[in-house]
């Protein structure tokens, strides 16, 4: 058969791609034939429940395609999918699903596989609790565009919404405020609304056995020692005033509360990630680190007899020291501590990746510094900032971030990859956490997957063609502006 010209719609764009003339029908009557769990996947995303084999998925010995690549032929006789890994056998089976249009499927010659080992998103669900189904639409929609991490940042000041068994009231009153912000943050407005809830344990493994059949890892933040209002209002004598009874906060913004350092207080944190780790069964544990004050340390007693003993230099030091503590405990758990890039300074601790945030600039010196990074730079992956400015905007942190400057991003090789954050400051609902991300994250799973020169030109049509894949999803993405314009 000869090539022809008309590109399906893929994203991400694969490495290799010939489109043949001719179709495969695909339906109901249609069989699918390979390893038990990724052949029940693509019934399931395909709506192939036939007794026939005319899908086959297999793995084959081919080091060349890597721990995610995989090869896929479709022809008249049907759709042929090898890898070496499931993980490209699940990858396929996605392209099967972007590829079926109509009762479908063109005949293709792709190879592929992805540039990045670590492609993810942060979802914030501590500033605001969205609703279990919701996550599990998110992770099928990550799975969807070959993103495989799924970054819950699962505690805040203002939301404790991982369930603690040995400590209760980190949910039953750490996981309730009571009212939120009204407007921007700066006008200094609040509600007397309450919100709150929380995932149980069980929720939380439900959710992560639906992410690995699709091939996402899910990764859990307990962020720390700063962030931590709400359990230090849950339990008092984690905080530096143990007398006195904090509110979850309502603002959003910096606490200035953090964690003290006593004993107790280090040990509570320990017996939270051992319950933690029960539930998430992925290698990395974030620990987070940003954004601490030190001010609360500075007048301290305890924190003064912590610097003394450990020979810091001062109290801005202790957040290293904190670091050092969790990332050893989960060591001994056999796991491996994330941070944020604020402890590239403090000393990142042995064997934690960094999330470098504040700017490209932060990425590099991590870099540089020999450690594992994980690319999140504010001005090309924070995608709580607004697309465009305009009277149809939702209310946003920032301004922007325009999605060819997403899919222009440019990560150095040396990375372990991308990821692309929602804080939700201000994404209330779900249809705004969609909005806000679609089909930026589209863009940043092409940056994660594709090597090479990409082409926004070509990006967009084929995210022309995505779109109506999306709207039979129900995904609520923000309208794609005409190509040059913001």
């Amino acid at each position: 058969m000869d090539p022809v010209n008309t590109t399906p719609p893929l994203i991400p764009r694969p490495e290799s791609l010939r489109v043949l003339d001719g179709h495969f029908p695909i339906g109901p009557d249609t069989g699918v034939r390979g390893p038990d769990d990724i052949a029940e996947l693509a019934r399931e995303l395909l709506g192939a429940h036939g007794s026939g084999s005319e899908i086959e998925l297999t793995l084959t010995d081919d080091p060349a395609l890597g721990a995610e690549g995989y090869r896929l032929a479709i022809t008249e006789d049907g759709a042929r999918a090898e890898a070496t890994a499931p993980a490209g056998l699940r990858w396929a089976v996605q392209t099967l699903r972007q590829l079926t249009r109509e009762g479908r499927l063109p005949h293709v010659e792709i190879t592929d596989r992805p540039r990045f080992a670590w492609r993810g998103s942060l979802l914030d669900v501590a500033r605001w609790c969205h609703p279990l189904p919701f996550l599990y639409k998110y992770v099928d929609l990550l799975a969807l565009h070959k993103l495989n991490t799924l970054h819950l940042h699962l505690t805040d000041d203002q939301g404790w919404r991982f369930e603690v068994k040995r400590y209760p009231r980190l949910t039953e009153f750490g996981g309730f405020r009571t009212g939120s912000v009204v407007g921007h943050n700066r006008e200094g407005r609040e509600n007397d609304t309450p919100h709150g809830g929380f995932y149980t344990q069980d929720e939380l493994r439900d959710l992560v056995a639906y992410a690995a059949r699709r091939g996402v890892r899910i990764m859990p933040e307990i962020d720390a020692p700063g962030h931590m209002q709400a359990a230090i209002a849950a339990y008092p004598w984690l905080g530096n005033d143990p007398d006195r009874q904090l509110p979850v906060r309502i603002r959003w913004g910096i606490s200035q509360h953090v964690l003290n350092t006593a004993d107790g207080t280090v040990e509570f944190v320990r017996q939270v990630l051992d319950e933690l780790t029960d539930v998430f069964p992925f290698e990395y544990v974030h620990i987070g680190g940003d954004e601490v004050p030190p001010d609360e340390w500075a007048v301290s007693v305890e924190a003064g007899r912590r610097i003394a003993t450990e020979g810091l230099d001062g109290p801005e030091r202790l957040l290293g020291w904190w670091a050092g503590q969790l990332a050893t405990h989960l060591g001994k758990l056999g796991r491996r501590a994330a941070v944020w890039d604020e402890l590239i300074e403090q000393g990142v601790p042995d064997d934690a990746a960094v999330f470098a945030w504040r700017g490209v600039d932060r990425v590099e010196l991590a870099t540089r510094s020999g450690l594992d990074v994980v690319a999140a730079p504010e001005e090309f992956t924070y995608l709580d900032w607004a697309e465009a400015d305009g009277p149809d905007e939702p209310l946003a942190i920032r301004h922007g971030l325009p999605l060819d400057k997403v899919h222009g991003f440019r990560p150095l090789p040396s990375v372990l990859g991308v990821q692309g954050q929602l804080w939700s400051e201000y994404l209330p609902t779900t249809d705004l956490v969609e909005w806000r991300a679609y089909p930026r994250l589209a863009a940043l799973a092409e940056v994660g997957w594709r090597a090479g020169e990409r082409d926004f030109a070509d990006f967009h049509a084929r995210l022309t063609g995505h779109l109506p894949l999306l709207d039979a999803l129900g995904v609520r993405y923000h309208p794609l502006a005409s190509l040059g314009t913001a």
